[in-house]
Order: structure tokens, then C-alpha cells, then sequence
């Protein structure tokens, strides 16, 4: 998260912490007791100038409006202290799709460098979670071409495109993709090897590997999840010359809107959503303008290009604190 939020420019350091356990698994009065529990031990620990939580996998809107109010018991009301919270309650619009629509921009900024656009691509998305099904979604609407998909339920794929719109709704009711008609059933464990211009995954870290790099058909790869490729992996693909955008890039479109999100909340002044968004590009495409130069001054790849600038941003800013070793 320091490197994303680095890469990103904003002016966040960054850590990742949650609670061990499966929300699937208890009710909607046991996630919120436990979600209140937990922020009575940590009240003191967070706030709106020290550590500002926001949500990711198994939490969502209404656990930060529960964080937000069992804060509130102890330090007034205080809607900055996190961020992904319901509208009502101050989040931000767009802040859903926020991750989603980054992971669109980045993607269209690496296709623009090479003469591309989405619309006529092949894309692969892993993973129909909240970044993968906005992905989807949005990349559908630029006219790209979603040929497959896989979820915890299962893997669909369909060579002439998926229909996006039948698709969300049906997961949707159904509660994930498995048994959708529009395409026919697939291992999902082949999905990353499925053939396609643009491999997009969405879902956990650790994926590409030794096991299946060789075999992955994809010119590019976006990395929505967080390390989703592993060092062995990016070491053969390189060698293929699959290009790979970074994740701590690639996702930043989440901790960006949390930024702008935790902005209007100081402020007190909520914007529009089209305000939302068009920031939200600005910041993705000079994010990738960065890391490209980057990239040119020190002849390396995409990931090596954010982590120099990335690194460079925390050292320089660390140097002028006067906290050089």
C-alpha cells in the first residue's frame, strides 16, 4: 500500500490489516458485532490524520458505516475516519466502481501506448467480485470483448463475447456465474491460459506461476488483484514478451477515490460523480505517464518503473524530513 499510494501520489502512507474469518460463513448481526468489537480495541490506533481504513475482500459499504458509528460512540462524529462508507452516511459516488474504472483507464493508457484501444480486444477477466463484474462492465461499454470470465462458482467462456449486461444480472440473482446459458462451462482453472489479447486478473494473489506462465496466451496482462503474478512467472512471461501492468498500478483506481472520497469529507463539500470520475482519470493517466518515464530513464519494465518511482517518491520525501539514516 505504500507503494501504491506512492505511485498513485497521494498523500497516504499505507498498511493492510483485517480479521481473519470468512463473512460468508455468519449472520448480519454477527459481522456487525464483531466489526464493532473490533473497532472499540482499535479506536485509539485509527483516525482522520493517522490511519484511515477502507474496504477490501469480504467488506463493503456497510461495514465502515459500522466502523464509522461505533467510532463515533468514542471521538464525535467523525465521517473522514474511513472511507467506502454509504453515500448516505458520506462516502463517495463512484467509489464502488472506483477500483473497476481505474483498472479500465490504466488499461486504456498501456493499449494507447501501443496503438491500441479497448474496443476490438480480447479480454480474460479472473474473478467477478466488485473489481472484476465493474471491469467487465465498463470495458464492455468501451467495446471490448469479454470471451471469458470465472468467479468462486465457476468459469464461462464464449469466443464471439459474453453478454455483460445478462451476465451481471444473473450473477447477481444467482449468486455468482455457474449455470449462466450465455456461454459454455469451462475448468476455471484454465481460464488463465484461455486465448485472449488482454488477461485481467481480478481475484487473489499468487496465480500466475511456474506452473502456468509458458502457457498463457495473452499479450497483456493487467493486474487488478493485488500480486497476482509471482517472481517466477514475471521472469518467464518477460522472457515471451508479455508485457505486464503492475498491480500496485493497475488497482490503484480504490485508494484513489478513498483519497478523494476522504478529501470531501474534510472539506465537508461533496462532489458530483462525473467530477469523481474525471479526477480519477487525470490521476490514472499521469500515474502511467510517470512510471513510463520512468521506464525510459532506467530501460526496465512496467513493475520495476513503479516500484523506482514508487521508492523514489517515499526516499525523497524521507530525505527532505531529515530522517535519512
Amino acid at each position: 500500500m505504500t507503494w501504491k499510494t506512492a505511485v498513485a501520489n497521494l498523500p497516504y502512507g499505507g498498511a493492510k490489516g483485517g480479521i481473519g474469518v470468512d463473512p460468508s460463513e455468519l449472520s448480519a448481526s454477527e459481522l456487525e458485532r464483531l466489526t464493532r468489537v473490533f473497532t472499540q480495541k482499535i479506536h485509539d490506533l485509527i483516525g482522520v490524520h493517522t490511519d484511515v481504513p477502507a474496504p477490501d475482500m469480504g467488506t463493503g459499504p456497510q461495514t465502515m458505516a459500522w466502523i464509522l458509528d461505533e467510532y463515533s460512540k468514542f471521538h464525535g462524529h467523525s465521517p473522514a475516519v474511513v472511507t467506502g462508507k454509504p453515500i448516505d452516511l458520506g462516502g463517495s459516488l463512484g467509489r464502488d466502481a472506483a477500483t473497476g474504472r481505474g483498472v479500465l483507464f490504466a488499461t486504456e493508457a498501456l493499449l494507447n501506448e501501443y496503438g491500441k484501444s479497448v474496443s476490438g480486444q480480447r479480454f480474460v477477466i479472473q474473478g467477478f467480485g466488485n473489481v472484476g463484474s465493474w471491469a467487465a462492465q465498463l470495458i464492455n461499454e468501451k467495446g471490448g470483448k469479454i470471451v471469458a470470465v470465472s468467479d468462486i462458482t465457476g468459469a464461462i467462456k464464449n469466443s464471439n463475447g459474453l453478454d455483460i449486461p445478462s451476465l451481471l444480472k444473473y450473477s447477481k440473482e444467482n449468486r455468482g456465474i455457474k449455470g449462466f446459458h450465455g456461454g459454455d462451462s469451462i475448468d476455471p482453472k484454465s481460464i488463465l491460459v484461455e486465448d485472449c489479447d488482454v488477461l485481467i486478473p481480478a481475484a487473489l494473489g499468487g496465480v500466475i506461476n511456474r506452473e502456468n506462465a509458458n502457457e498463457i496466451k495473452a499479450k497483456f496482462i493487467v493486474e487488478a488483484a493485488n500480486h497476482p503474478t509471482d517472481p517466477d512467472a514475471d521472469e518467464i512471461l518477460k522472457k515471451k514478451g508479455v508485457v505486464i501492468l503492475p498491480d500496485i498500478y493497475a488497482n490503484s483506481g480504490g485508494v484513489t477515490v478513498s483519497y478523494f472520497e476522504w478529501v470531501q469529507n474534510i472539506q465537508g463539500f461533496m462532489w458530483n460523480e462525473e467530477k469523481v470520475n474525471n479526477e480519477l482519470k487525470t490521476y490514472m493517466t499521469k500515474g502511467f505517464k510517470d512510471v513510463k518515464e520512468m521506464c525510459q530513464t532506467h530501460n526496465c519494465d512496467l513493475r520495476m518503473g513503479a516500484f523506482t518511482l514508487a521508492v523514489n517518491r517515499v526516499a525523497r520525501a524521507t530525505v527532505l524530513r531529515g530522517w535519512e539514516a
